[in-house]
C-alpha cells in the first residue's frame, strides 16, 4: 500500500461515516533534463469529514516519460486515481466515494477523446465517475498540487 492510501485508511478509520472520499489525477507536461518529454501526475485522496466540516488532504506525485498522446496521458491519469481506490476500498466501510476525472465531455475539449474509456473504466470497476465541471477534486485538488509540486 503506498504512503499516500495507508495514510488516508488511517485518516478514514477515523472519520464518521458520513464522511465522504474523492479521489482524483491530474498531470502536466514538461521537458526533462534530458531533452526528453516528460508528464508529472499527481494523485489526491480527499477526505471530506462528515460531508460538511473540511477536507483532508493526501496526494502523491509521479514523474514519467510521455510520448505525446493525450488519450493516453489521460487514460494514465484514470489508472492511477482507479488504483489509489482500490487500495482503500475496503476501509471505506459504507462512506460515499467518487472518482473525479480531469475530462471534459463536451466536443469542443481536447480531453474529450477519453471521455468514453475514461467513464467505463471508472464505472467498470464498480465505482462512481464525475467529469468537469463536477470533477473538483481532479480539476483543482490534484491540479494545484501537481503544479506546485
Amino acid at each position: 500500500m503506498s504512503k499516500m492510501a495507508e495514510d488516508a485508511k488511517v485518516a478514514i478509520q477515523g472519520s464518521s461515516k458520513e464522511s465522504s472520499v474523492y479521489i482524483g489525477s491530474d498531470s502536466n507536461r514538461f521537458k526533462g533534463h534530458d531533452g526528453r518529454w516528460k508528464a508529472r501526475y499527481s494523485t489526491v485522496i480527499v477526505l471530506h469529514k462528515d460531508s460538511k466540516h473540511g477536507c483532508q488532504l493526501f496526494h502523491e506525485t509521479v514523474v514519467m516519460d510521455d510520448f505525446g498522446n493525450l488519450k493516453q496521458r489521460l487514460m494514465t491519469e484514470v489508472s492511477f486515481a482507479v488504483a489509489a481506490a482500490m487500495e482503500i476500498v475496503d476501509f471505506l466501510d459504507g462512506r460515499h466515494l467518487e472518482i473525479h476525472l480531469d475530462i471534459n465531455p463536451s466536443e469542443k475539449h481536447k480531453s474529450n477523446v477519453a471521455v468514453k474509456e475514461a467513464l467505463g473504466y471508472v464505472t467498470g470497476m464498480g465505482m462512481e465517475a464525475k467529469v468537469k465541471p463536477w470533477s473538483w477534486a481532479a480539476t483543482h485538488c490534484a491540479d494545484h498540487v501537481v503544479r506546485h509540486h
